[in-house]
């Protein structure tokens, strides 16, 4: 493991307890920081914060409620006095099904939680990166969001969305010291595939030209590196993690 300089800081990881946003967390801590896993599942956050140590806390958040996004900022504000990095990792995937099948209140809840609840998360924090000077966001897109997987058009436009949404606030903040960047893995094989059909997962395989599914600890070492200070000239840039699936 390649060792990044994180030391001191402190990061928000949505949907840190499982997945992805569990190993980022973990690979911050092993660059020296410290994390607050926002998380629905207060349970699950709670274990994945006995498991990092000292330097993790757990915070229950709904992000798809504008609501609770404000009363995890203030339950975080308690146990740190700075944010440094927010990395927006929270999803869901939705059913997989053509669009004129697609049932309308699924539709509702995917751009509800990878779509608002990203744009909920960056408008509450950046005020406090902004005041500091200084921050660094980054945004979980998806691969379905440049190229749109066949059914599966709820989640692959809410990428697509969280992609341009990056791209805007990146120039919003070009002239502070925050940087916003996203990152488009293909497929990683997560608990997110329990959401998924068969089907889906092989179709997902298939466009991947290395044969294989992506591994947590390798979005986790891109996703840390975007949270250092070194990451300094990148902003509202979109970083592929694709296995060559995408090359534009």
């Amino acid at each position: 493991m390649n060792q990044l300089d994180f030391n001191g800081r402190h990061a928000i990881v949505t949907g840190g307890a499982t997945g992805l946003g569990y190993a980022i967390a973990a690979r911050l801590i092993a660059s020296g920081g410290s994390v607050s896993l926002w998380d629905r599942d207060l349970a699950a956050a709670q274990r994945a914060a006995l498991v990092l140590g000292s330097k993790a806390q757990a915070v229950e958040v709904d992000v798809g409620r504008h609501d609770s996004v404000r009363g995890a900022v203030q339950a975080t504000l308690g146990h740190t006095q700075r944010v440094d990095a927010l990395v927006n990792s929270a999803g869901i995937t939705g059913p997989n099904t053509k669009v004129w099948d697609y049932p309308v209140e699924a539709w509702r809840q995917v751009i509800e939680v990878n779509l608002n609840g990203l744009f909920y998360c960056c408008r509450e924090v950046v005020p406090l990166m902004r005041g500091a000077g200084y921050g660094r966001i980054v945004n979980i897109a998806s691969v379905a969001g440049k190229e749109g997987n066949p059914n599966a058009s709820a989640y692959s436009a809410s990428k697509a969305a969280v992609i341009a949404l990056t791209k805007s606030l990146g120039k919003e903040l070009a002239d502070t010291g925050v940087r916003v960047n996203c990152v488009t893995p293909a497929a990683v094989k997560t608990a997110i595939f329990d959401q998924m059909s068969e089907e889906h997962i092989q179709f997902m395989l298939s466009k991947i030209p290395m044969g294989r599914f992506g591994k947590p600890e390798e979005v986790a070492a891109l996703v840390a590196w975007l949270c250092t200070e070194e990451c300094s000239f990148s902003t509202g840039a979109v970083f592929d993690l694709s296995g060559g699936r995408s090359t534009y």
